[in-house]
């Protein structure tokens, strides 16, 4: 509560008056938050049941930082690759060509149709559908190769397969929003100073629509570390599941489950730090 000191005109008074506050229910709704939060961390510290010493114990353990570095390696080999193609895609989609924008429109809305978890099993079962993979003339030609679908597509070629096809369909339209971006002058501009098309969309619009659609990028691939634990539905050693191998042999699965929370909230901490940076990097002289 504030005061306010008034000097009355006809009686020459000073008059002191209380002010009431403004929005009081804003310090009531952050007095809730401290005491609930409050009572979280307390809860936390005093319940036996987390078994920090466990937590501890297994935050760096070999099993654990194995399936760590899996999950990074399987992160930036399916986000690079996801790229790659929805550049490809996107440039598809905006294409004068029918056939070509037609066929990148049925590839985004099929993998952005479908859950992630369904298209993952579908590759690993591939061999169910086609027991050869075979390369040679189409429509009954001659075979040149023919190989065994089981060998080809292991575990791990199915979660690479199924993340980076995924992530191309959303990178696309990502792609597609930043090159939409860019002034149609300056596209004009190119075409008038006999730039190809190609060219236009290396050297002209792609470095300036980069401003637009690298933070969506950086939030696409904080999701495709975390959508990475999807793959332990098909037993690969990635963080998740190498900690579900341990507490299925000691029991422990609320620790281990807090160690995997861990690194993963470590990992995104970083992730969302290196965006930032890259973000002011290429917005730099641009206005707010």
């Amino acid at each position: 509560m504030t005061t306010e000191v008034q000097d009355t005109a006809r009686t020459g008074e000073l008059e002191i008056r209380a002010i009431p506050p403004k929005h009081p229910w804003r310090w009531a709704a952050a007095a809730v938050v401290v005491l609930l939060a409050a009572m979280l961390v307390h809860s936390m510290l005093t319940n036996p049941r987390y078994q920090w010493d466990v937590v501890f114990s297994w935050l760096l353990a070999r099993t654990i930082l194995r399936g760590l570095l899996l999950t990074l390696a399987l992160t930036a080999v399916s986000m690079l690759t996801g790229i790659l193609l929805g550049v490809v895609f996107a440039v598809m989609r905006g294409s004068p060509n029918r056939l070509l924008s037609g066929a990148a429109g049925i590839y985004i809305w099929f993998f952005r149709g479908t859950p992630l978890l369904v298209q993952l099993v579908f590759w690993f079962n591939l061999s169910a559908l086609y027991p050869r993979i075979v390369v040679g003339v189409p429509f009954g030609g001659p075979e040149l190769t023919a190989l065994n679908a089981n060998a080809l597509i292991s575990p791990m070629t199915a979660a690479f397969l199924g993340l980076a096809l995924n992530e191309a369909a959303y990178m696309a339209e990502i792609v597609r929003a930043g090159i939409v971006s860019v002034p149609a002058g300056q596209i004009q501009a190119a075409s008038a100073l006999g730039f190809t098309r190609m060219t236009t969309m290396r050297r002209i619009v792609l470095p300036q629509a980069m401003r637009v659609i690298i933070p969506p990028t950086g939030n696409q691939t904080i999701s495709m570390l975390k959508t990475s634990s999807l793959v332990s539905v098909l037993a690969i050693p990635e963080l998740l599941y190498s900690a579900q191998i341990v507490y299925a042999r000691t029991f422990q699965t609320i620790p281990l489950l807090i160690v995997v929370s861990i690194w993963y909230l470590a990992l995104t901490s970083l992730l969302t730090v290196a965006q930032g940076k890259i973000e002011r990097r290429f917005s730099a002289g641009e206005g707010r």
